[in-house]
């Protein structure tokens, strides 16, 4: 009896074993595919390949510089181009403008001199004026007394002195009114110059001073070599 279930169980275990291979022998075996050489990638399909990684962060927009911004840019770097120009143009020309300045100055000092002599002159010619046109005022004063013009009409001699006298006293006394008129006007003109040359010889005092201070630093500073 014991030998009769062992040999069941040994057939049932041929018989299931038996089928695992026929079922393995119809399936089909999977032929292994031979793995892909990966494609060299060029710099743009790398950057292509970057860009699809980048679903999940923040792309920043890169600014784009407008033709306005650019032609300020280059309106500020010509201004500070001229301004750099300008100021090594005023170092290097500064003894240049020293010398400008002191021929000027010495040319105004100069007209001012000038002016004054001129000045000088006139007032000269009115003090001058003002002396004749007294003296003749003087002697009108003198002859129009009486007794002037009474020795006048006797070297004179007439058959009307009374007429004569009183012509006579009448023309020394109009004379006498338009010298002194006149002499109004000088000295009124002569204050006027008076006051107008102490003013022109101050300017020039002045001037002069400048002008010798100007001598004086351009003898001590040394000309900028350009």
């Amino acid at each position: 009896m014991m030998r009769q279930v062992v040999k069941g169980t040994v057939l049932s275990a041929m018989l299931l074993a038996a089928c695992v291979l026929h079922v393995g022998a119809q399936t089909p075996k999977k032929t292994p595919k031979p793995m892909a050489t990966p494609p060299i990638l060029s710099g743009a399909e790398i950057i292509s390949r970057a860009d699809d990684l980048t679903e999940f962060e923040t792309v920043k927009p890169t600014p784009v510089k407008t033709p306005s911004n650019t032609n300020t840019n280059a309106a500020n770097i010509r201004e500070l181009n001229e301004r750099l120009k300008k100021l090594e143009g005023n170092q290097n020309s500064t003894y240049d403008e020293k010398q400008k300045r002191m021929l000027l100055n010495l040319d105004i000092l100069t007209r001012a001199e000038q002016r004054s002599d001129s000045l000088r002159k006139q007032l000269f010619e009115m003090i001058e004026k003002e002396n004749s046109v007294k003296s003749r005022i003087d002697q009108i004063n003198n002859d129009i007394r009486p007794e002037m013009i009474e020795r006048t009409l006797q070297l004179a001699g007439s058959m009307k002195p009374e007429d004569i006298r009183e012509n006579r006293r009448k023309s020394l006394a109009a004379e006498r009114s338009n010298l002194e008129a006149l002499l109004t006007e000088i000295v009124s003109n002569k204050m006027n110059l008076s006051v107008t040359l102490q003013k022109s010889d101050m300017l020039v005092e002045k001037l002069r001073i400048k002008l010798e201070k100007d001598i004086d630093d351009a003898l001590t500073d040394p000309p900028i070599d350009k």
